[in-house]
């Protein structure tokens, strides 16, 4: 059989490399945006105590060579590249050796779990906007196919439960049948999570991560909450919830970025550094799952996905919206 695609594009957000790149990372991220250089500032030095690294693109990187490895083991030579929306290697750099390899209809598998703008739609003008820079630049074009949604796929949820299991291992034993499992994701504003399935695919998510470690009891919640304080964002926070959970009685929490790919500085900052500080000073014990990284069930997750994606439009791709007059 004809393969309908020869490669695959992994897409996300990207993250700084050292000290040197975190403001000129940071002004992508927040090009457009009327953010005080305070805010800046204050952002920046989340990156300090990592050296300045985030882990996102080396854990990236691991996901994609992982996902070339399942698919050489099913006898594929399909090559599979990383594009980052706002640091090296950026997207339309990817595009190009993408092009410049001779492919031309690829597979795209954005690196987020629950669909918003800033999750999903925002990556895929972002691949657009790089496809029409290759055109001025007279290069081949890629044409992108985006996997449909894997958010309750089975090894998502496996790595989940795994890592959750993992992490309630490293309580103190009387601890751990109380322990409250509490599911964090990055939080969006209200009018986004309005027009968008975010916030319902992040409780299908939680739902079965928890009935897959046997907890009935879990909370969802949300971390790295930015924008004007005036507007309304998803809630409540992580450290508003934790000292909420302490006056409730309750003595020990477990949680789980299920919001996240890859254990990057929003992970490590805002949950071990800023959650964790919150649960020394009121005296809960808390201990951190991992997030599914290139835990092998995750790459199985990504694979069937991009294979879903093969085998429905494996004697054709979809044709392009056209507008009509």
């Amino acid at each position: 059989m004809v393969q309908a695609f020869d490669g695959v594009l992994v897409v996300a957000f990207g993250g700084p490399q050292g000290p040197a790149d975190i403001r000129p990372f940071l002004a992508n991220v927040l090009r457009g945006r009327r953010v005080s250089p305070e805010r800046i500032e204050e952002v920046a030095h989340h990156y300090e105590p990592f050296g300045g690294i985030s882990p996102l693109t080396e854990r990236t990187l691991r996901q994609a060579d992982g996902l070339h490895r399942r698919f050489a083991d099913r006898g594929l030579d399909l090559p599979v590249y990383v594009g980052m929306r706002n640091w090296h290697p950026y997207l339309e750099d990817t595009l190009a050796r993408m092009s410049a390899d001779g492919v031309r209809h690829a597979v795209g598998f954005i690196a987020a779990a629950h669909r918003s703008f800033s999750g999903c739609l925002q990556y895929r003008e972002n691949v657009a906007a790089a496809r029409q820079t290759l055109a001025g630049r007279g290069l081949a074009d890629v044409d992108v196919v985006y996997v449909g949604d894997w958010h309750t796929s089975a090894g998502f949820i496996d790595a989940n439960a795994l890592h959750v299991c993992e992490a309630l291992g490293r309580l103190p034993e009387e601890l751990r049948a109380g322990a409250r499992l509490v599911f964090t994701a990055h939080s969006i504003p209200t009018a986004m999570a309005e027009r968008y399935p975010y916030e319902p695919q992040l409780l299908e998510s939680a739902a079965a991560v928890a009935a897959a470690c046997r907890r009935p009891d879990y909370d969802v919640v949300y971390q790295s909450r930015s924008g004007r304080p005036e507007d309304p964002w998803l809630g409540p926070d992580v450290r508003d919830h934790l000292r909420d959970c302490a006056r409730r009685g309750v003595r020990s929490v477990v949680l789980c970025p299920v919001g996240f790919l890859c254990d990057h500085v929003e992970v490590l900052y805002d949950l071990d550094v800023e959650a964790a500080g919150v649960c020394r000073e009121i005296g809960l014990a808390m201990v951190r799952a991992a997030a599914v990284n290139d835990d092998p069930r995750f790459i199985d997750a990504m694979a069937e996905a991009v294979m879903r994606t093969m085998d429905r439009y494996g004697s054709g791709r979809p044709l392009p919206l056209v507008a009509r007059s």
